[in-house]
């Protein structure tokens, strides 16, 4: 082991950039179905440039001027385009800010895109290739900007600069101009954002969705995700991210943890030692007597012959096993209903799986409890909070889903606490 004063020199000799925070996609287990590439992955550390590439709002032109034809052609100055009609063009001209880091987020791989995200779709955590949706994402989603020194505060502003630095909205976009003279607007299907109250802890509350707009105001939602009419000003809040708020981007939702929320989260290393804690424990099944024990977290969508099964129902953890399978002939090896030999309570028998995420968690308590319908173990507060979030689904609807696998919950609660058989002898 290293002495304070020695840490101190091997960390500034190898000078660790700073970490404002990392995005992480809802829906997988700790990497996408095909492996994390690049700038496609499940989650996305945002830390401070080498040199700073942020912008901030400098001359507006209005309309067909010379100068504003300019500004959009001209491949080095970031502009944003508000067109609102033929004839008539507002062009924001952007200067550089030695302040700020800017980071894009969108489905487009073209090189301003800093975080490819594509569109999730519930459940798949298998290798099936999942492109075939067509895309609600928008390409160049949102950018969030980072201020270089402390507090290091990161906010969030709907659409990104393209390859030519412009970001144009359309005729049909929402857009407007504000009381102080400048123009804003809105993005097609929106960028939506949702703090939770009391940070992101035990306590951690839900809160309320928000739409951002491009320049970075606070709206109510609208109607629907992309009616022409724009919500109301909420004039209290403001588009800095806080530690556990949720951005969503029409197709995908993403979580913001900032670097010193991660730091007093559960690692993976943690969530190991839990796991071989759960197996120590030696659970069997009640019917068949054999000991149950989860599989490694590399192995996390192969059922195990070991693997632990539960009555979603009532919570009993067995092995696989036809005992009570009344559809098993109808519906092969998951028949939906099946009756507990413990309690004789009807539901579905799913295997288990480990949140395998450490983002995710709340805290560093054990797994004791499982969402439904998806079998994704947990800690009880972990369970508790994902059940109360409405995730943004489609254009117009809202439903709790398993942040692990992005599965809608089912059942009264959308989890329950897992009862285990220890061992007899």
């Amino acid at each position: 082991m290293f002495s304070p004063d020695q840490e101190n020199i091997s960390t500034s000799s190898t000078k660790v950039p700073v970490k404002y925070g990392e995005l992480i996609v809802l829906g997988y287990n700790g990497s996408l179905p095909n492996g994390d590439r690049g700038r496609r992955k499940s989650r996305f550390a945002l830390s401070k440039r080498p040199k700073s590439n942020g912008v901030k709002p400098s001359t507006v032109h209005v309309a067909c001027t010379p100068q504003a034809a300019k500004a959009i052609s001209n491949k080095d100055q970031h502009s944003i385009s508000y067109t609102l009609s033929r004839v008539q063009t507002v062009v924001v001209e952007y200067t550089q800010d030695s302040n700020t880091d800017m980071f894009q987020i969108g489905r487009s791989t073209e090189s301003p895109i800093d975080f490819v995200v594509t569109d999730t779709v519930p459940g798949s955590q298998s290798n099936s290739d999942t492109q075939s949706v067509q895309s609600t994402i928008s390409r160049f989603a949102c950018r969030i900007m980072c201020q270089r020194t402390p507090p290091y505060t990161a906010r969030i502003y709907a659409a990104g600069f393209d390859s030519s630095k412009n970001i144009f909205l359309g005729e049909k976009a929402a857009k407007w101009k504000t009381s102080d003279g400048q123009m804003d607007g809105l993005t097609t299907n929106g960028v939506l954002v949702m703090h939770p109250r009391l940070g992101f802890t035990e306590d951690s509350k839900p809160g309320v969705w928000r739409e951002i707009s491009v320049c970075g105001n606070v709206f109510t939602l609208r109607e629907t995700r992309s009616a022409q009419q724009r919500g109301k000003m909420v004039e209290n809040e403001t588009q800095e991210l806080v530690d556990g708020s949720l951005i969503d981007l029409c197709g995908a939702t993403l979580l913001w943890r900032t670097a010193e929320g991660l730091s007093r989260t559960p690692t993976v290393k943690h969530l190991e030692a839990l796991r071989q804690e759960l197996n120590a424990a030696r659970p069997q099944c009640p019917v068949g007597f054999n000991t149950l024990a989860f599989p490694s977290m590399r192995r996390k969508d192969i059922v195990d012959e070991k693997q632990p099964w539960v009555y979603l129902n009532c919570g009993h953890v067995h092995g696989y096993h036809n005992w009570g399978n009344r559809d098993a002939e109808r519906d092969g090896r998951e028949g939906r209903e099946r009756e507990c030999p413990m309690c004789r309570a009807r539901g579905p028998y799913v295997p288990l799986w480990l949140g395998c995420e450490a983002g995710f968690y709340l805290d560093a308590a054990p797994p004791t409890h499982a969402f439904s319908p998806c079998g994704h173990v947990c800690s009880e507060k972990t369970a508790a909070y994902w059940s109360q979030i409405p995730l943004p689904h489609g254009t117009h609807t809202f439903h709790a889903a398993c942040p692990f696998c992005a599965q809608q919950l089912s059942g009264e609660q959308g989890f329950i606490r897992l009862i285990f058989q220890g061992p007899v002898d």
